[in-house]
């Protein structure tokens, strides 16, 4: 699984002219799922993105997690984030995972996350969405499950 993580002061999503998930500080959370993908990637990204500290303390210093921040997740399926350019200009999306086990996942990591405490609002899956943002520093981070078995650097 992979995630853009933005930091945000407003999100949201509208489908067909109505909003369908909408947070205010928090973070926009893109998330695309690979064939293959299991509930420990899923459980893995969530565990990872609630305990991120990216937000200001008193010091202005990024060190409070979105808990201690009063922070929300929208959370947006975005299958695009596995596009294959390596041939042509048109993307392949064979690496994306299959609508049924992409949209089982993908709510599958909403719960997680709301189940740490957390207030998750969605866009809807497989929908032609309209995502509007403010990126707050901007500050935004990519994770990858896949490196999850990797050393860390450093």
């Amino acid at each position: 699984m992979r995630a853009v993580v933005q930091r945000v002061s407003e999100a949201k999503v509208v489908v067909e002219g109505q909003t369908v998930g909408q947070i205010g500080v928090g973070f926009l959370v893109l998330l695309g799922v690979r064939r293959g993908d299991t509930l420990e990637d899923a459980a893995y990204l969530a565990r990872k993105i609630a305990g991120l500290r990216v937000f200001p303390d008193g010091q202005g210093k990024m060190n409070l997690g979105l808990a201690e921040a009063g922070g929300e997740v929208l959370a947006v399926s975005q299958f695009t984030l596995y596009a294959d350019t390596r041939k042509g200009n048109r993307p392949g999306f064979s690496e994306a995972a299959s609508p049924d086990e992409g949209k089982r996942l993908y709510e599958r990591f909403c719960d997680l996350l709301a189940e740490q405490g957390l207030h998750v609002e969605t866009g809807v899956f497989q929908a032609d969405m309209k995502v509007q943002l403010v990126n707050d520093g901007p500050v935004t981070i990519l994770l990858d499950s896949s490196e999850r078995h990797r050393p860390a650097r450093g």
